[in-house]
């Protein structure tokens, strides 16, 4: 057994020009396929999308960007997209957030608000007056959560992550 990558993940918003927008602009990631409409039909793509989403989809637009790590990311703007009035069920069995590293969280959660997001804390340390790892919650214009490290996953949470200060 051996631990598999990180392929991509698929984001659900309301307006995917707007989406695309954001996302380079705010994260610098780059668009590998520009948006693109799928309909439900009997090609390849319209037969696997009913696979997946079953009868009556219809049809939704998709665009394709890429991480500076190779990671995708599916932006869809499906027919009748919604943004729910509680975007931040975690209670929920589900995804509820992605998470970027920059260290530079300040700045990057002022330019998520700049490009239409929100921040939805404070930024704050993990590890007080011992180690330097930051962190804070935002959204991005479409309610989808983002959490942004100042480090990485294996630093913040490697052995001994919470002994000492950080208990």
């Amino acid at each position: 057994m051996f631990p598999r990558t990180f392929s991509h993940i698929g984001i659900s918003v309301t307006d995917l020009d707007q989406a695309v927008d954001f996302y380079t602009k705010t994260l610098g990631w780059y668009v590998i396929m520009p948006p693109t409409e799928v309909v439900s039909d009997d090609s390849a793509i319209g037969v696997m999308c009913n696979d997946v989403f079953g009868e009556g989809w219809n049809r939704f637009r998709i665009a394709h960007l890429a991480t500076g790590d190779r990671v995708g990311i599916e932006l869809f703007e499906f027919e009748n997209a919604q943004r729910p009035e509680d975007n931040f069920e975690y209670w929920k069995t589900g995804v509820f957030h992605f998470c970027v590293q920059d260290p530079d969280v300040e700045g990057l959660a002022e330019r998520i608000v700049e490009n239409g997001g929100k921040q939805r804390m404070p930024v704050r340390e993990y590890y007080p007056g011992d180690k330097p790892y930051r962190m804070v919650y935002c959204e991005d214009p479409f309610g989808n959560i983002i959490e942004i490290y100042s480090h990485s996953y294996e630093l913040t949470y490697s052995a001994g992550a919470y002994q000492g200060g950080g208990e």
